[in-house]
């Protein structure tokens, strides 16, 4: 399901390339199915078992005081990056709807790269999120393709991890309008002081 989700999260942002408006299109679309009374406490549920338990195997695999494989540090350090990340980013939403009362949409999204100096933090923050799930997943399928030849398997890696970087840098430029025209609202923007 987070899988799906994150899938569905990404592919919602890329469809940005089209305009901010096409983005709200297709957000809408899906907010039908992870909005639903019954699947969002899932969704949110999983989020939170899922970052527990990553963290958790992240702390056994380091402090171990044993030598690690290469691939197997990348993925504990990746993982706690993206468990950080998803952590602030899904308490963030739900702050943002519940107490600011705020769509929690692109505009939500993209302000915080609008008002200087906050997109000092907030470039590195989805730059890096979405870098950690890209390397991630790499690492994933290092483990996952160990029937197959070692050349294949480094190939996956850098393939996913490459991909992760190159989604985060094309979402930070996306989120501060320097790909298709972004004017973020004045509802957005009051949130940071301006």
């Amino acid at each position: 399901m987070l899988a799906l989700y994150a899938t569905a999260h990404l592919g919602n942002h890329l469809v940005a390339l089209a305009g901010v408006a096409a983005h709200r299109h297709a957000m809408e679309a899906l907010r039908l199915f992870y909005r639903h009374p019954l699947v969002e406490p899932l969704l949110l549920l999983f989020i939170l078992t899922q970052v527990a338990s990553g963290a958790w195997g992240a702390w056994q695999a380091l402090r171990g005081g044993r030598p690690m494989h290469p691939v197997a540090r990348v993925q504990a350090l990746s993982g706690l990056v993206l468990g950080s990340f998803v952590l602030i980013h899904a308490c963030a939403v739900l702050a943002g709807r519940w107490v600011l009362r705020l769509d929690t949409d692109f505009y939500f999204a993209a302000a915080g790269m609008h008002v200087p100096p906050y997109g000092w933090f907030f470039v590195p923050y989805y730059f890096a999120g979405v870098a950690a799930l890209g390397m991630h997943l790499g690492c994933a399928a290092y483990w996952a393709l160990s029937a197959r030849p070692m050349v294949r398997r480094r190939r996956a890696v850098l393939a996913l991890a490459l991909l992760g970087v190159g989604l985060g840098a094309l979402l930070c430029l996306l989120l501060a309008g320097s790909i298709v025209p972004v004017q973020v609202p004045a509802a957005y923007l009051a949130t940071y002081g301006v």
